[in-house]
């Protein structure tokens, strides 16, 4: 990671580039030891995130060290990484500064708790946004449980449920941005925010294309499905639509202890504020991270590419039962 202070602009830039910006614990401490000196710092106006890649925002946190330390029995050290990434995403939160994140290439998991929790998202034609976490056996976290319920009606579930990727026009509909500026524009931008603060953003803003009526239609019958049946019921409210065998396909993919609980997240989390959602998450990744689905989970999508998971319940979209996890 790069920081660097110029014309009142603090700049941060990630550059692990092989990695696609995987968080690791020694980048969440070097992140917030950063923000909480400019929090402070009469010459810095505005902050910015960014990185050094064209690949990649942020693909989330290290989960394969994650299943490492849990595999070496280290929870503690495990559970020190959540921990620590829970609390810089409500750093990021309230933030006393304008906190725009350049959310260029894509941004996952982790990426998106550097991003959405700020003042200001910028996405660009590159951008691909998503929470996957329910097809490696975990449930989406760092605050998750509160932004995506407070998206545009049924995206937050759609996009907690299914994993789904997003693109520009997607992420500004859904509300997990707030500008779009094409990637080429992103070099000048720099200097604009630091002579303008924010407020280049609305001038950079260059709205990406609107989706045709036929697609306007079909993503709105999409979401009134995730906005209204109950988990038991999605798989058959979607296998009405003919264009949701993508979201179908995904949903029977993915792990089903993990849509049990992403769902009960997100239920609860809707009515409840950051500091609850965080520590809910925290107490459920304590129990997440040492079941055979997590293991799995990640083994298949990370470590043994291509090889199909085997989780321990099939059968619990046909028998879901709401869980309490308050």
């Amino acid at each position: 990671m790069r920081a660097s202070v110029e014309h009142g602009l603090g700049l941060i830039q990630l550059d692990r580039p092989k990695a696609l910006n995987a968080l690791t614990p020694a980048m969440v401490t070097d992140l917030t030891q950063v923000l909480t000196r400019w929090a402070d710092d009469t010459s810095v106006h505005t902050v910015v995130v960014r990185s050094t890649s064209a690949r990649a925002f942020c693909a989330g946190g290290d989960i394969c060290l994650v299943r490492e330390e849990v595999r070496a029995n280290r929870l503690d050290a495990a559970m020190a990484f959540f921990a620590a990434e829970y609390a810089l995403n409500a750093q990021i939160a309230s933030y006393p500064k304008p906190y725009v994140a350049l959310l260029d290439g894509v941004a996952m998991g982790g990426g998106l708790g550097l991003s959405v929790h700020g003042s200001h998202r910028v996405v660009t034609q590159h951008s691909v946004l998503a929470m996957p976490e329910t097809a490696i056996g975990f449930f989406p976290d760092v605050g998750a449980s509160h932004f995506l319920p407070r998206l545009s009606p049924g995206w937050g579930r759609y996009l907690g449920l299914t994993g789904a990727r997003v693109e520009a026009a997607g992420a500004l509909r859904s509300g997990l941005a707030t500008h779009h500026v094409p990637r080429e524009s992103l070099d000048d931008l720099i200097p604009l925010l630091a002579r303008d603060g924010v407020a280049a953003l609305d001038a950079a803003h260059s709205p990406p294309r609107a989706p045709s009526p036929a697609e306007t239609v079909a993503e709105n019958a999409l979401l009134q499905v995730f906005r209204t049946a109950p988990l038991a019921d999605l798989a058959t409210g979607l296998a009405a639509l003919p264009e949701a065998g993508a979201a179908l396909q995904a949903l029977h993919a993915a792990c089903p202890a993990s849509l049990v609980v992403t769902d009960e997240l997100l239920r609860l989390g809707a009515g409840d504020h950051l500091k609850g959602c965080l520590d809910r998450e925290l107490a459920t990744a304590a129990t997440v991270i040492r079941s055979h689905d997590f293991d799995e989970g990640v083994r298949c999508a990370l470590v043994d590419r291509g090889t199909l998971p085997q989780w321990t319940d099939g059968d619990v979209l046909q028998a879901a039962a709401s869980r309490s996890l308050s």
